[in-house]
Order: structure tokens, then C-alpha cells, then sequence
């Protein structure tokens, strides 16, 4: 018997089997907003951390007033991705938070589409650095502010005056703990930049 050579697949088959295009994405913010709490809660892989003990010295430096329980802080960048669709995976690089750490920033945040910066309403100096920083770099982001015990300090229009960001930059109120909350987020993020490229 002559073998046959096997017949070509649909067009709508090859498309379904590409990959899906890989868009990085930062979440940024001051120390213990929730950034790598976000990470953890959304990542379908085991997300990569940087996670080292909070020493004495750092105590000392850190405000740990609003987070008492806290023992651990990222010194690098906290790493998790999440496919939104079968055409689309995001990957998700988070800043750490202390100002020390900043010389990191301009490489974890290079090439990405847009950032989402969270707040703590308790703390609100504390994001003032991030928020700061994608204005310069004139990069797209969101502001989410985090509901520590359910509940947040500030209402969205006070916390917008006291960022002073602009009316365009869309700010939300999310649960760094819940996969759906943080999703829900960050899909707000690619909406603004996607705006932001087709505009």
C-alpha cells in the first residue's frame, strides 16, 4: 500500500495552535502595598520571588506601622505570567518597593506595555515615587488602590487629587488576594495602553 501524505489542516486550526503574544506588564508601588500578594494571587505558574528576611537595620528604615506581620521584602522583583486568552499572555515583573531599590527599575520595566501602580490609602506618600516614574517614562498605567481588611481610607476622587494624576489615568479599587480582582485589574492596564497605541 502506497502511504499517503496526510492531509493539510484548516486554516482556523493552524491559527488556534499559535502561541499567544507575550505582553509584559509592571506592578509597581510602595514597600507592603500588596505587589507581590497581586503576583502570587494571579500567576498560573509558582511565581518567582525575591523575598528576603527584614533585618533589624531594615526595620529601622522601613515604616512597618501598617504592617505589622510583614517579615519578608522583595530586593529584586517578584515574576508571574497569566494567559487572559489564547491570544493573549501577560507577563508580570514586580518593582520592589523601597526607594534603595529604584536603580532596578529602568531594566525591569523596559519594553513594557503599561504598569499598574497599587496604593495603599493609609499610605499614600508611599506611591508617590511609582506614580511619578511612569509619568516621566510616559508609560501607560492604572492606579489601583488596595482594600486592606475590605476597606480603604480615601474615596477614588480624594485619592486622585492627592496624586495629582491625571483625569485619563484610570483608578480602580481592587483585593491584591483575590485572582479575579487583580485580573480585573490588570485588564484595565492593557486597555489603557492598547488606547494609548491607537490613539
Amino acid at each position: 500500500m502506497i502511504p499517503t501524505e496526510p492531509a493539510p489542516r484548516p486554516v482556523a486550526a493552524q491559527a488556534s495552535v499559535r502561541p499567544p503574544l507575550p505582553v509584559k506588564m509592571v506592578i509597581a508601588g510602595g514597600f507592603g502595598v500588596g505587589k507581590t500578594t497581586a503576583v502570587g494571587s494571579i500567576s498560573e505558574i509558582e511565581p518567582l520571588t525575591t523575598e528576603a528576611a527584614i533585618t533589624e537595620v531594615a526595620a529601622g528604615v522601613d515604616d512597618l506601622s501598617h504592617t505589622p506581620r510583614k517579615t519578608t521584602t522583595t530586593v529584586a522583583m517578584d515574576f508571574g505570567c497569566i494567559t487572559i486568552d489564547p491570544t493573549l499572555k501577560l507577563y508580570l515583573f514586580g518593582t520592589p518597593g523601597q526607594e534603595r531599590f529604584g536603580f532596578m527599575w529602568d531594566d525591569l520595566v523596559e519594553g513594557a506595555l503599561g504598569g499598574l501602580v497599587i496604593v495603599d490609602t493609609r499610605r499614600l506618600d508611599d506611591c508617590y515615587a511609582a506614580v511619578d516614574y511612569f509619568e516621566h517614562k510616559q508609560i501607560p498605567f492604572a492606579v489601583a488602590v488596595n482594600a486592606f481588611d475590605g476597606r480603604v481610607e480615601h474615596t477614588l476622587e480624594e485619592v486622585r487629587w492627592a496624586l495629582d494624576v491625571n483625569d485619563r489615568v484610570p483608578l480602580v479599587v481592587f483585593d491584591a488576594r483575590e485572582r479575579g480582582s487583580v485580573r480585573d485589574a490588570l485588564l484595565v492596564v492593557l486597555e489603557q495602553a492598547l488606547a494609548r497605541t491607537e490613539g
